[in-house]
């Protein structure tokens, strides 16, 4: 009903209609200054470096977002290919850089808002623990310090907190939104399809409270989450663990004197002092004798410089990287949406070129489409007659996500991964209530009994739930088997570990879920020395690929531009979660075909 009332909105009419004319605007805007910047080019495209300066400091302040990956779009017309590089790569590879870079003399960490998951969070903190021991300084300042930017902060050399500021440490919740009273007053319910204990992702919408069984695996992953954070914490400042939790009991972080007194910080110092201890560290006279740089910026110059030497170190063999980056769907990829289509023949590509020696499978995804997902399972094993393929999880892989990497040679996660969720659900929405309420009526006219399958104006027949409740089941066992064949477990082994349950990294390895502990790049060194690629002898090459003409590049940003901005504008008007729900439901009536989802159970907000 909120987006009925929405078309009544006046205002909401006047910017919906001031977002499209600014979007209008700022392509055509844009068509200039990238005809320009290609006209700079020529035939000879050679980029142009800014030198990084004597004493510079390289600052983490994330207040950008930061993505798993820019996927490549490849103009053909100039022979040029275009990247963004604020990409959780391009961010870890400038760090590791600015280790050997002298005029780097040391890092500084700032706001973290910009980093969407934990194990992007931890792969940033390991890479600034490894520029630490080059014996570069790294310190950290916060006019207040979030749970999330204190796992970073920690590391730091020294730790420094704004005069009114407040280390919020006190520990994880999750908030979980449910629906089935909203559903009895606006007559929109959910027909729920279910296999599995703990596949919650449909518990909303049966329920106004949580199940014991939700509560116990929330509770399990909160808890494991907290560990990995508590442990690399307590290391980094010298304090235990029972320190920490009672820091957090206690909301010892609240007022600087209390952090201060409890080690959670090194010095409570307004900004220009901070800027006083930069100067002492670094023996410069003023701050004006330093060059701080954003991270965002340096890692485009070391993309640059190594664009430039890249001719000169050509390497014949490479690794593939495959990026799985987000819901999985049926068709093509879209932004954040895995489409089964795009990633098998990514997989084909890699197969065919004989240079390619090993496939890593990036994958960072809740499920999704249970038919997309076999598919790709499929392309995997056929990709393994040929080469080996391993995964490396980010955030999460979950269900869907779990069901493409099963069956891989290795599978790596970091602790703080969702991964598990082994089952299946299905989802119809109705609205046959609302309608009767509202006066609209349906009537049908069919050849044969079961000519139609589904209506939104209509009870699902009986024997339609018949066919979906045996295909949730059917897929459920197919699901439990491909794990059991990938893993090497008994099929009773993976169902008692099932039942749509999500598990960390950490406790996915005591089960066998998965092989090894590590990140992305920790993946590509274990395949080096798998395949004998010496250190500096071979290349990383990222997939999917977009190959697209001048007018289609044009073509394509418009669309994605204006897509993005309407989105925007409808999340701001109704509210995030309210706007993934309604996602959910769209593609599910989109694609009435697709009721099979093997996905996570929701979007659990930690905080």
């Amino acid at each position: 009903m909120q987006l009925l009332c929405l078309c009544n909105d006046h205002s909401f009419m006047v910017n919906f209609l001031k977002t499209i004319l600014a979007v209008i605007i700022g392509f055509f805007i844009s068509i200039c200054l990238i005809l320009l910047a290609f006209i700079g080019m020529g035939s000879a495209f050679s980029p142009k470096k800014e030198s990084t300066k004597e004493n510079s400091i390289l600052s983490l302040d994330f207040k950008k977002p930061v993505y798993e990956y820019s996927q490549p779009i490849y103009i053909k017309n100039f022979n040029y290919e275009i990247t963004e590089e604020n990409t959780l790569t391009a961010i870890l590879r400038a760090i590791k850089y600015a280790k050997t870079d002298k005029h780097i003399k040391g890092i500084i960490l700032g706001s973290t808002e910009g980093i969407t998951g934990k194990t992007h969070l931890a792969d940033i903190r390991k890479a600034v623990a490894d520029f630490k021991t080059t014996g570069k300084f790294v310190y950290a300042f916060g006019e207040s310090i979030s749970q999330y930017d204190y796992f970073l902060h920690s590391v730091a050399d020294s730790l420094f907190l704004g005069t009114l500021g407040s280390v919020d440490i006190q520990g994880l919740s999750a908030e979980v939104l449910y629906y089935k009273d909203l559903q009895e007053k606006t007559g929109i319910h959910m027909e729920i399809f279910r296999h599995g204990k703990y596949k919650s992702a449909v518990e909303p919408f049966l329920e106004n409270t949580m199940s014991e069984a939700n509560r116990e695996q929330i509770s399990a992953y909160l808890h494991s989450l907290w560990q990995s954070y508590a442990d690399e914490v307590v290391q980094s400042r010298g304090f235990s663990l029972s320190d920490l939790n009672q820091i957090a009991d206690s909301l010892w972080g609240r007022t600087p004197e209390l952090a201060l007194k409890h080690h959670l910080v090194d010095k409570i110092a307004f900004h220009d002092e901070f800027e006083n201890s930069l100067c002492k560290v670094t023996k410069s006279e003023k701050i004006e004798d330093l060059h701080l740089i954003p991270i965002e910026e340096y890692a485009q110059n070391v993309s640059l410089e190594t664009l430039k030497e890249a001719p000169k170190k050509a390497k014949k063999d490479k690794i593939a990287i495959i990026f799985c980056d987000g819901e999985i769907i049926e068709g093509k990829s879209q932004r954040e949406k895995i489409g089964n289509e795009t990633i098998i023949e990514s997989l084909r590509d890699a197969r065919e070129d004989k240079n390619i020696k090993a496939i890593i499978l990036r994958i960072n995804s809740p499920g999704g489409s249970g038919l997309a997902s076999e598919l790709i399972h499929r392309e995997i094993a056929l990709t393994q007659k040929v080469k080996p393929v391993y995964t490396s999880m980010g955030n999460w892989a979950a269900s869907g996500g779990y069901y493409i990497a099963c069956n891989s040679n290795r599978i790596f996660a970091d602790k703080e991964t969702l991964t598990g969720s082994i089952g299946v659900f299905g989802l119809i929405p109705n609205a046959k209530e609302l309608a009767d309420k509202i006066g609209i009526h349906s009537q049908q006219v069919e050849t044969h009994p079961h000519a139609l399958t589904y209506s939104l104006l209509e009870k699902t027949p009986e024997k339609t739930r018949e066919v979906i409740t045996e295909g949730i089941e059917r897929f459920y066992k197919k699901f439990v088997q491909r794990v059991a064949d990938g893993r090497k477990m008994t099929w009773e082994k993976v169902d008692s570990l099932a039942q749509g349950r999500v598990w960390t990294g950490a406790d996915a390895l005591k089960h066998g879920l998965i092989d090894q502990i590590g990140s992305l790049n920790d993946v590509i060194d274990y395949v080096a020395k798998e395949k004998n690629l010496s250190s500096g002898n071979y290349s990383l090459i990222a997939y999917p690929i977009i190959e697209v003409d001048f007018s289609e590049f044009f073509k394509k940003q418009f669309q994605a531009s204006t897509r993005a901005e309407l989105r925007f504008l409808l999340r701001e008007e109704i509210g995030e979660d309210t706007y993934d729900q309604l996602q959910r439901i769209n593609y599910s009536t989109r694609y009435p075909h697709s009721f099979l989802q093997a996905r996570v159970p929701y979007e659990i907000k930690v905080k």
